[in-house]
C-alpha cells in the first residue's frame, strides 16, 4: 500500500509542476488535460488546456496534482488544497478503507471503475481531511 499527496491548483498546476520537476528532477510520469478527458466531462472551452492530472516521482513516491474547473466547485482554499491518496492492493481493501473513512465523514466520489482505469473515490473523513481512494491505476 502506498501514501501519496494530490495537490490542486486554481489554474497554475502546470506552472508548479513544471518547477518542481526542475527542482526534484525526473519526468512526468502522466501529464493531462481536461481535453484529454471523455466527452461530457463538464469543464468550459477555456480550461481544457488546464491539467486534468500530473503525476512527478520524487524518491520513492509521487507527488500528484490537478487544477480545478469551475465545473467541480470552488476555486481550491490556499493551505487546504490537498488530499492524501491512498493506494490499496486489493480491491476489497479499497472498499474496507473507504468506509471506515466515511464513517462520521462525508462521500465526494463513491468508489467506482474510473475512465482513467483504477477503481477510485474521494471523501472527507470526521476530521476534515480529505482522501483519495485509487486502486489499481498504473501509478499505485
Amino acid at each position: 500500500m502506498n501514501l501519496e499527496i494530490y495537490l490542486t491548483f486554481d489554474k497554475n498546476c502546470r506552472e508548479a509542476f513544471e518547477w518542481y520537476r526542475s527542482l526534484f528532477g525526473g519526468e512526468f510520469l502522466t501529464l493531462q488535460t481536461f481535453a484529454d478527458g471523455p466527452p461530457g466531462l463538464g469543464v468550459s472551452d477555456h480550461e481544457l488546456d488546464l491539467i486534468m492530472h500530473v503525476s512527478l516521482p520524487i524518491g520513492s513516491s509521487i507527488l500528484m496534482g490537478s487544477d480545478t474547473s469551475s465545473g467541480f466547485g470552488p476555486p481550491p482554499v490556499f493551505g487546504s488544497n490537498f488530499a492524501i491518496t491512498i493506494c490499496p492492493d486489493t480491491k476489497d481493501e479499497a472498499d474496507r478503507l473507504f468506509a471506515g473513512l466515511t464513517e462520521n465523514g462525508a462521500t465526494i466520489m463513491p468508489m467506482e471503475d474510473a475512465f482513467w482505469g483504477s477503481y477510485f473515490g474521494m471523501c472527507v473523513d470526521k476530521f476534515g481531511i480529505r482522501w483519495q481512494i485509487n486502486f489499481g491505476y498504473p501509478e499505485s
